[in-house]
């Protein structure tokens, strides 16, 4: 039996920290900028994307994602300019898969057809609700008429692998507006939905109107304001119905796609792939070692034009955190983690580590084992936090 090679396929994450204005939701590292700083950014970020080749080299690259902030907010000829700089210095695969996110409103038709000139070949567009009213209170910049003009101008200029995000358990959406959502991206065809809870973030504006309803809601009190957690389940099992009933598979607790469709980037964290992040406080994951760039952009930019990258949060992993990892990563995935998987990797059953938890699971219906599959059960799924808790060995 082969034994498991961590070194094989690398995925690239390039942060790009700007937007027009910060979403009440968003406590992402992000902020709007001038053109002088974007342009510094943008050349410090291939000059750090050269120093960095050499970490990873004789290793392929399977996907590239630019995240953000918001990607799309840059000129289109910069994310030109990154790729050539990450093609010139790495060995990306010819069939890698490279995501860029969008919003609606920083796009038209002619900057989707020069990222699909430039190789992008999936888009990620940030719609979270098809109902103006609710776009207003999270704070997004686009309408919902941008959203579909977004769309369409995407189909045009060739993009077939399209994500869609949406968000749920929103003050002020009820049931009817999640299901005209749900009912809405399934008709446009995209091939991939992902649709997320509401979390309130600490340093949002959000925090400081829900904070104290939030934590009603966390200690067992119903909320006032914000959805109670039931209501909040049964939104997602909307999510499940609505999907999966059109040919969708619930590949991830938050994540669907159509057959083949599914995030290759995503589900490569999921499995414990390596990863190289580049940009302003990304995160790298490689050798076993967890780091961190730093988050401060006037320093990131000054260390990258004097061929200096300075790490922080720098982390050595264990063979006990690699298991944890490899359990409640591979977890969130419904098909679970494979028995065999886990011994080509640590050589040692899984049974032998997590006897204990996987039977206490099994016995109040929160997972199941069957043949070489371990997974969560829907109310697995409903306690997730709680299951997968059980997997921190020295807890």
């Amino acid at each position: 039996m082969t034994k498991f090679d961590e070194n094989k396929g690398v995925e690239i994450y390039v942060h790009i920290p700007f937007c027009v204005k910060k979403c009440a939701y968003c406590d992402f590292l992000s902020f709007p900028a001038d053109e002088d700083k974007v342009h510094r950014y943008i050349r410090a970020l291939q000059k750090e994307i050269a120093l960095r080749g050499s970490s990873i080299d004789h290793k392929s690259i399977t996907s590239i994602y630019f995240g953000g902030g918001t990607p799309s907010y840059i000129d289109g000829e910069y994310i030109s300019d990154l790729l050539d700089t990450i093609y010139y210095y790495y060995d990306v695969d010819d069939d890698a898969e490279i995501t860029i996110e969008v919003n609606p409103k920083t796009v038209d038709l002619e900057k989707l057809r020069k990222y699909r000139r430039y190789g992008v070949n999936r888009l990620s567009i940030g719609a979270q609700s098809t109902h103006d009213e609710i776009l207003k209170k999270l704070g997004r910049i686009h309408t919902h008429k941008d959203f579909t003009d977004c769309y369409s101008w995407a189909l045009k200029a060739g993009f077939e692998n399209i994500n869609v995000d949406l968000i749920s358990g929103i003050p002020g959406q009820n049931f009817e507006m999640w299901s005209d959502s749900l009912k809405e991206i399934i008709q446009l065809g995209a091939k991939h939905v992902s649709t997320y809870g509401l979390i309130i973030e600490e340093g949002t504006p959000f925090y400081e109107i829900y904070g104290e309803d939030d934590r009603r809601r966390e200690e067992g009190y119903e909320p006032e304001i914000l959805p109670s957690e039931q209501t909040e389940r049964i939104l997602y099992y909307m999510s499940i119905e609505y999907l999966c009933s059109a040919g969708y598979t619930n590949y991830e607790i938050s994540n669907f796609a159509k057959p083949g469709y599914e995030s290759r980037h995503n589900t490569g964290y999921w499995i414990g792939r390596e990863y190289l992040g580049m940009g302003l406080g990304s995160s790298s994951y490689l050798l076993g070692r967890r780091f961190s760039n730093c988050d401060n952009i006037e320093e990131y930019i000054a260390m990258c034009e004097k061929g200096r990258i300075k790490h922080t949060d720098e982390q050595i992993l264990t063979i006990e955190e690699k298991m944890e990892e490899f359990m409640f990563l591979g977890l969130r995935m419904t098909k679970g983690v494979s028995r065999s998987d886990f011994k080509n990797r640590f050589g040692v059953s899984i049974e032998s580590v997590f006897g204990d938890a996987l039977n206490e699971l099994r016995k109040t219906g929160l997972l199941m084992m069957i043949e070489d599959r371990i997974f969560l059960t829907s109310e697995g799924i409903d306690v997730s936090n709680y299951a997968l808790a059980k997997f921190l060995i020295n807890d």
